[in-house]
């Protein structure tokens, strides 16, 4: 049996394509094979099938397509359930991406060790099983991921067989090919510089010089960089006429050489190309939020911020922090929105944690950023961190752009997505632990005012509902605490049921056992998100919170703090502060005898206090919380 990649997606037996009926097989198939016999996790098969919203059903529908596989596919390969996925075993079969990469590695090795004939008959093998553009009949979920890098690695191949047809004296024979190949990938340099060096032995000297001046015009453009050691030497090549073979070896002089020993062991990281159209600036921004409401000093922070002024050389950052469904991410889009006509060059977005709240690979992140400033990323994948940073500041180096990264819960992965320069603003949602990293600029979100409150639930459930019955509109909107995520739950549930009265929802509310549960509706739940949002932090903040929970909504202070912990003011103290700082505490600094201000106590968000309260820990006894005080 043979199974092809390199083209459409399929399966032969004895030379009869086997009938794979829609995208579905087909992508489950193909991802199978291109984890050359690992387990394929259901979750990456469900992701590749369906995206960010799969089915109710998606582990019976997976089941399903195996099993349809499987029948087709035995006895030549079989399909295994391997914990937590599934595996394909090939036995004898021919898989394309197999043998083009076996003949793509031998054809680079020849090329290393001078052996030009050779090496050019295992890459154009390599070549010739490519049969039209790839996976075109998979879902845009496994397309978008794998062909980048299958892409990226053809052209590098190309090139690599380019050096072995000039090595050999057949610049004629590949001029044309190599003309259209640069129109294709303006900004591979090395292919420019061979063009130049099939020119230039084809005694088209003036079309050589053409063809890096043209280059060198396209790089300052598109990248605002001057070509690199591998074009610039071929240009003085041009200029010196050091690009002839030698006559008594066959190989070409320095100048070339350079290209052919950096092709070995693997081919140098080529730099990305624009696509032959040109794009838009990207605009990746989320949509704004509908009815938004208050933040007037936030607001006012954030447009000061992201208006250019003066020729500060100081990046312009900024790091939104606060509790889960505080309104962060809100904010950031929002504020992106409304000042997006500062920056023409474009905006981006990316979430930089997974479904499951833990921290993306930067790697993948910046691969993303990337493609929607219409590059691609350098080399082939596992890519290399370093040099896909490279890229990604070299490309938005002088440009107007806002990058707006969401969720950021760690320092070592943030620092490498932010622009530099001055002309690139970035604003991040995250922890505040993540200020050194961002930047000096800190927003704090806070809860919305009772009034701000009071106006948002009436904006989503509608005015007429909350104007009937404002005595119930302001209970609603006092049991979800300034809380813009439970807010909205609220009038959407509020919203979506037109037979309820606005009081029979707030006597649900009411019930402080049962509130979390009723603030839900469709995707949004309060109690998934809370519970997402705390498990970002570590397992003694946890536990902390869970003791300190006895203390109830009123304010306290760190030495009552220390007395429920049991352990010494300082330390009681360190300790609150950092739940604070990380928003899963408020800080309040409550009037003295007085009048004067008193010093900083903490508390609980009504619905944190609630959910954490039901954390499984054992909290102190009742005599403690009456020695606190």
């Amino acid at each position: 049996m043979d199974f092809h990649l390199l083209g459409p997606v399929e399966a032969r037996r004895e030379d009869l394509r086997i009938a794979l009926s829609g995208t579905k097989m087909h992508t489950l198939l193909a991802a199978l094979l291109l984890a050359r016999g690992r387990v394929v996790p259901d979750s990456r098969l469900s992701r590749l099938l369906w995206g960010a919203s799969p089915p109710a059903t998606m582990s019976a529908q997976i089941y399903t397509y195996v099993s349809r596989l499987r029948k087709l596919l035995e006895p030549e390969a079989t399909l295994e359930r391997r914990s937590p996925g599934y595996a394909i075993k090939t036995g004898d079969s021919l898989v394309d991406i197999v043998e083009y990469e076996r003949f793509d590695r031998l054809g680079r090795q020849a090329l290393q060790e001078h052996r030009y004939e050779d090496a050019g008959s295992l890459l154009r093998n390599a070549l010739e099983l490519w049969q039209g553009p790839m996976l075109v009949n998979v879902t845009e979920f496994l397309a978008e991921e794998e062909i980048p890098q299958w892409e990226e690695g053809r052209a590098a191949t190309l090139e690599n067989r380019m050096e072995a047809d000039l090595a050999l004296g057949r610049h004629g024979q590949i001029v044309a090919e190599l003309t259209r190949l640069v129109a294709d990938f303006p900004l591979r340099e090395r292919m420019r510089a061979q063009l130049m060096t099939a020119l230039y032995r084809c005694g088209r000297q003036a079309d050589a010089l053409h063809v890096f001046h043209e280059g060198r015009t396209v790089l300052a453009e598109e990248l605002g960089v001057d070509p690199g050691t591998a074009l610039t030497d071929t240009h003085q090549a041009v200029l010196c006429g050091t690009l002839d073979l030698e006559p008594e070896s066959g190989e070409r002089r320095t100048a070339t050489l350079v290209a052919v020993r950096a092709a070995a062991p693997e081919p140098p990281a080529p730099r990305p190309h624009a696509p032959a159209a040109p794009l838009r600036a990207p605009a990746m921004l989320p949509p704004d939020t509908a009815g938004f409401i208050g933040r007037a000093r936030e607001l006012a922070a954030l447009r000061r911020l992201l208006t250019p002024g003066g020729r500060s050389a100081t990046p312009r950052r900024c790091l939104i922090t606060g509790m889960a469904g505080i309104g962060k991410t809100a904010l950031a889009v929002h504020a992106a929105h409304e000042n997006r006509e500062h920056f023409p060059d474009g905006q981006l977005y990316a979430d930089l944690a997974g479904p499951d709240g833990t921290a993306k690979d930067p790697r993948d992140v910046l691969v993303h950023l990337l493609r929607a400033l219409g590059e691609q990323p350098p080399g082939a994948a596992p890519y290399d961190l370093d040099e896909l940073v490279r890229v990604y500041r070299t490309s938005t180096a002088g440009r107007r752009i806002l990058v707006l990264l969401d969720n950021a819960v760690d320092s070592r992965r943030l620092a490498p997505l932010l622009p530099a320069g001055a002309e690139a603003a970035a604003l991040v949602t995250g922890h505040a632990h993540l200020a050194v990293t961002a930047g000096p600029v800190t927003l704090a979100v806070g809860p919305l005012s009772p009034e701000e409150s009071l106006e948002l639930l009436t904006v989503t459930a509608g005015r007429a509902r909350t104007v009937a019955e404002p005595g119930a509109a302001r209970l609603i909107a006092d049991h979800c605490a300034g809380l813009p995520l439970a807010l909205r739950i609220a009038g959407a549930k509020l919203a979506a049921r037109p037979h309820w009265s606005v009081a029979r929802l707030a006597g649900r509310l009411a019930e402080p056992d049962s509130r979390l549960g009723e603030l839900a509706f469709g995707e949004l739940e309060l109690a998934d998100s809370l519970a997402s949002w705390l498990e970002r932090t570590d397992e003694g903040s946890r536990e902390l919170l869970a003791r300190l929970s006895v203390l109830g909504e009123r304010p306290f202070s760190s030495a009552s703090a220390a007395t429920v912990l049991g352990l010494p003011d300082r330390r009681a103290e360190d300790l609150v502060e950092r739940l604070a700082e990380s928003a899963l505490l408020e800080t309040v600094r409550p009037l003295g005898e007085a009048g004067a201000p008193a010093a900083f106590h903490y508390r609980f968000h009504r619905l944190v206090l609630l959910y954490v309260q039901s954390l499984p820990v054992q909290r102190p006894v009742r005599v403690a919380l009456a020695q606190a005080g």
